[in-house]
């Protein structure tokens, strides 16, 4: 019998706090948060690895450091709203500090009505898709790593009252959502 308990307390200390993530309820709800609850049983042993884990047919949970940078980067409040887009330990992470969580897992092109003061997507896109910038409220954040290539990078879109500004946070190499790939073209 693995000992996670211990892996998730490894995981916040030598994975998320040394890439500067300085949020401590981030840290707590990261070393209360089982994320083997996340992935396949088979997979639990990798829950806590420096790794993406496939938890579904191209599905993954991001790493625990890119997780964690993104949620520090949209700083999630108490009694907001999001949306978590094939982010299954993202949406459990944001529920435990007490926002109010949409979960997306099927139609991942189309945000539901409503606005969202966070969207969160564990998984890369080659662009956000309009539909999830335009779901943001005034002052909302989508937090979710673009790529394009073999290296991608987190971006933090905020919607702000003379339109919608675009920051990169990191490099990332999480796999593309199936369906997000970027399209090639012909050029001569």
């Amino acid at each position: 019998m693995a000992d996670f308990a211990a892996a998730r307390l490894n995981m916040v200390e030598s994975q998320v706090r040394t890439q500067d993530v300085t949020d401590v309820r981030l840290h707590d709800a990261m070393r209360e948060l089982p994320r083997e609850r996340f992935v396949p049983e088979g997979k639990a042993y990798l829950a806590y690895a420096d790794v993406e884990v496939e938890y579904a047919p191209g599905r993954w949970l991001l790493k625990p450091r890119d997780v964690a940078k993104l949620l520090q980067a949209a700083r999630a409040m108490p009694g907001e709203r999001a949306l978590a887009i094939a982010a299954p330990y993202a949406a459990a992470v944001l529920e435990a500090l007490d926002v109010t969580v949409t979960r997306l897992d099927e139609d991942l092109k189309q945000a539901p009505g409503g606005e969202f003061d966070l969207i969160i997507c564990e998984g890369a896109v080659s662009r956000a898709p309009d539909a999830w910038v335009t779901a943001l409220a005034l002052g909302g954040r989508l937090a979710v790593i673009e790529r394009d290539g073999p290296v991608g990078k987190a971006v933090l879109y905020l919607r702000a009252e003379d339109g919608v500004g675009r920051r990169e946070l990191f490099d990332a190499t999480p796999p593309v959502l199936a369906g997000f790939e970027a399209e090639r073209g012909f050029a001569f």
